[in-house]
């Protein structure tokens, strides 16, 4: 059977406002990431780019296609530990860095299935046909008040906790990420994008830009429209065809 993988693009882009970028991506044939980092423009530049390193080291052994998915996608799993500890370690030795942090988005395609590992709130929305959805669940203080109830999707807009985190790759030892399993499917199309996107644009306006065939002009479109809307964040957009070889 012909093995799924990614055939993806991405951007990043400054934004409007920020004096540097603090995101960074990776891009692989069967592993792609979106790393944002948070703790000022030193210390996130260096969370995100330790992120995506050590997603790089591992991506020979977390693509192995003689494994099956399930140690798969323990491994991805458990790299995203790797990651926590080895900020932890840089930021115990570089006292200047401490509180520096990452969120991270990553899909691994392996066999039949994709694998979705998250921490934070840089998301994954996936493209089938017509049905556009976010896949992704923001660890963040609104998305924990929204699924209680306690306010609605209007009130989250201006909610003055809209940008406090409840998960993130810090170092600390006590990251709980999440992994979700999907079934592979010719032709899906992923995003994965820094909140500079989905913090600017309506899913609605995201889907519609995603539907352009081309993904380099889908990119530059999505990037256009963050620009169009002030760009206050730094933007990084990639975008993943699920294919086969």
């Amino acid at each position: 059977m012909a093995a799924f993988y990614f055939d993806s693009s991405a951007r990043s882009a400054l934004g409007l406002v920020r004096s540097g970028n603090e995101d960074s991506a990776f891009v692989s044939g069967r592993l792609i990431a979106v790393a944002d980092g948070m703790g000022g423009h030193a210390g996130g530049e260096v969370a995100s780019k330790i992120a995506i390193k050590t997603l790089q080291s591992l991506a020979s052994k977390l693509t192995d296609m003689t494994i099956d998915s399930d140690s798969a996608e323990n491994l991805l799993l458990n790299s995203l530990h790797t990651i926590d500890d080895h900020i932890g370690k840089y930021a115990r030795e570089a006292t200047g860095l401490r509180g520096m942090g990452t969120k991270l988005t990553a899909l691994l395609a392996h066999h039949d299935k994709i694998a979705l590992a998250h921490v934070g709130d840089s998301r994954c929305y996936r493209l089938s046909g017509n049905t556009f959805e976010q896949l992704s669940h923001d660890h963040t203080v609104i998305q924990e008040l929204l699924t209680k109830g306690a306010i609605t999707a209007v009130e989250a807009i201006d909610h003055p906790q809209r940008s406090v985190l409840t998960q993130a790759l810090m170092g600390e030892g006590n990251v709980v990420p999440v992994m979700q399993i999907y079934d592979a499917k010719e032709k899906d199309r992923y995003l994965l994008c820094s909140d500079g996107l989905s913090g600017v644009l309506t899913d609605k306006e995201i889907k519609s830009i995603l539907k352009k065939s081309d993904k380099e002009v889908a990119i530059k479109a999505l990037l256009d429209a963050t620009y169009i809307q002030g760009a206050p964040d730094n933007v990084t957009v990639l975008i993943a065809d699920v294919t086969r070889n």
